[in-house]
């Protein structure tokens, strides 16, 4: 699972590199950087994790990303094809947040077998 995190942070790092041109990078920076920053945590320091507020934190963050999922999810017809989401910034959109949701929650998956192991 630490490589997964690994990947999953470098990912959601390379989504937040390429929001220097968005009008509205700056929040999606945000959007893209909180799920690396739990993946980073998980993979490479879990004692961190074991912070009374921390596993609460993690999973408000995946119940609140999975909100923000619900709200940028892509109201047009086949969002997923090449042709609706290459014009539609919207498509594109709501596929980072459906991305930074799995990614957020594998993070909270992987921290909550860490620390089922580790009692």
């Amino acid at each position: 699972m630490r490589i997964l995190n690994i990947f999953l942070a470098l990912v959601m790092l390379a989504f937040v590199g390429v929001q220097y041109n968005d009008p509205d990078g700056l929040l999606w920076a945000v959007y893209y950087a909180v799920p690396a920053v739990w993946c980073l945590l998980v993979a490479l320091r879990p004692q961190a994790l074991r912070a009374p507020a921390a596993m609460p934190l993690l999973w408000a963050s995946v119940a609140v990303w999975f909100g923000l999922m619900v709200f940028y999810w892509p109201a047009m017809p086949n969002f997923w094809r090449r042709d609706v989401w290459w014009e539609e910034e919207t498509a594109r959109e709501g596929m980072g947040m459906m991305i930074a949701w799995v990614v957020v929650l594998v993070a909270a998956l992987a921290a909550r077998r860490q620390r089922a192991r580790a009692a």
